[in-house]
């Protein structure tokens, strides 16, 4: 990595800000900071937080490395000292040696920045899909290495680490929780992974490993740190691949799925998404598996076709098809075959995001009743969740051209955004207010934006 070439102050940020047209008051308003922090950042004064560099690169709408070169001076070039999003040599000392290198970058203040500005790379998935569906599986997943003997029991308090992480990240967002995850790879899971385990153990550590990975992932994701949320996707799914799991392979799958879906590449999400239903089905997956597997198909296929715009009737009657086969499949109930990850799948949480599919292909009235009906159920126990049905229900109002319902919904998501520690919900948020554009001359337009700078700003 290069050393980065010291300034005094940080003349790039001026100039960023200058190109933009703003003071620096403006400046420190859309960031979210005062204007004194603003002026002590240009003057290099102080440090600036990964969540305001986040905020930065959308509020001044470039690639989150240009806004690393501002702040640090550097530009980054290729280094080999970088992990890569690569999933070739699957063996199992790969695995493990391409995790803990990983890792080790996350825990290394002076690098933890660059993998923060890591851009997502479409392609990688291309390689990922083909190792997936065509690698050869790993000949045992037994280890003998220098560390601790490795047994269930620490398999099984990996796991119980990662559903209690996941329930924190529904209540209060990836900010709070990704630092404990971090540390908790690094610092528990690495070791066991350098220890001695049979097969059978090696296969559920795997397999562990592959979920608190993915929650690395799905942490950084919600920061919109989307290069680094997909190095952590392809760590989880090549230990997926190591422990000749299917239905995990199928469940990270499905999140790069929804990750794709977000940052706009919606030819990938249906490949990912036909992916995780196939490698679903070659499994046997029971049917709440099943049914996840169908909603993201779903809404992958409807992020692609964007009927509601271009009027593909086709396209309509493949969505609701895969949706009535999904709530078809969810009816049939749990299985014990269910990994514990879909334990938690609830009927309203399969409709809310049924609901994205239904504002996609132009039934609004269906999408408002899903989002409505997530809201009430996901309030109390996870307020993200309940924030962004929040949201889409103003935009399936929006789409039904009831304005002022519209507003109202999403005048209601906002002390929800500030409750959590989520760039995905600010932006979630932002989005909506973009979308008001054509009805940018209304006051009750005017008096919504004025109060959600104000309120984000706070």
């Amino acid at each position: 990595m290069g050393v980065p070439q010291r300034h005094t102050g940080r003349p790039e940020l001026v100039r960023a800000r200058r190109r933009q047209g703003m003071s620096q008051e403006a400046a420190a308003e859309a960031i979210g900071v005062s204007s004194t922090t603003w002026a002590r950042w240009e003057r290099g004064e102080q440090g600036i937080r990964a969540r305001h560099r986040a905020r930065m690169a959308v509020v001044f709408q470039v690639e989150a490395g240009e806004v690393e070169r501002w702040i640090e001076g550097w530009a980054f070039g290729e280094t080999s000292s970088l992990p890569v999003a690569d999933f070739g040599g699957a063996s199992l000392a790969a695995t493990v040696k391409s995790a803990e290198h990983l890792w080790r970058f996350e825990m290394d203040p002076s690098r933890r920045h660059l993998l923060a500005t890591l851009p997502f790379v479409p392609t990688a998935l291309g390689e990922w899909l083909v190792s997936w569906n065509y690698g050869l599986p790993v000949e045992s997943a037994a280890q003998h290495g220098s560390g601790p003997v490795v047994g269930m029991a620490d398999v099984n308090r990996i796991n119980e680490a990662r559903k209690a992480f996941s329930q924190m990240d529904h209540q209060f967002g990836a900010g709070l929780v990704r630092p404990v995850v971090l540390r908790y790879l690094n610092g528990n899971v690495a070791p066991l992974l350098r220890g001695r385990y049979d097969d059978k153990v090696g296969a559920e550590l795997m397999s562990a490993a592959a979920g608190m990975s993915r929650m690395a992932g799905w942490t950084a994701f919600d920061l919109h740190r989307h290069g680094q949320a997909q190095h952590h996707f392809g760590q989880a799914l090549k230990f997926a691949k190591v422990a000749d799991d299917p239905l995990t392979g199928a469940w990270v799958l499905s999140t790069l799925t929804q990750q794709a879906i977000h940052i706009g590449q919606p030819t990938w999400a249906v490949w990912l998404a036909r992916a995780a239903a196939d490698a679903a089905r070659r499994a046997q997956a029971p049917p709440r598996v099943m049914s996840l597997m169908l909603v993201r198909e779903a809404w992958a296929t409807a992020s692609q076709a964007k009927p509601s715009e271009t009027g593909d009737q086709h396209s309509v009657k493949q969505v609701e098809r895969l949706l009535v086969e999904a709530e078809r499949t969810h009816s049939q109930g749990a299985a014990d075959r269910d990994p514990a990850w879909v334990a938690v799948l609830e009927p309203v949480e399969l409709n809310a995001e049924a609901g994205n599919c239904w504002r996609l292909i132009g039934k609004h009235q269906r999408a408002v009743d899903c989002a409505e009906a997530a809201v009430t159920a996901f309030r109390q126990h996870s307020p993200r969740s309940a924030q962004f049905n929040r949201v889409h229900a103003a935009e399936a109002y929006l789409g039904m051209g009831e304005l002022e319902q519209a507003l109202d919904s999403a005048r209601a998501a906002i002390p929800m955004t500030k409750a959590v520690s989520s760039v995905r919900s600010v932006e979630c948020l932002r989005n909506f207010a973009g979308r008001l554009e054509p009805y940018g001359s209304s006051m009750m337009v005017r008096e919504f934006r004025d109060h959600l700078n104000r309120e984000l700003a706070a």
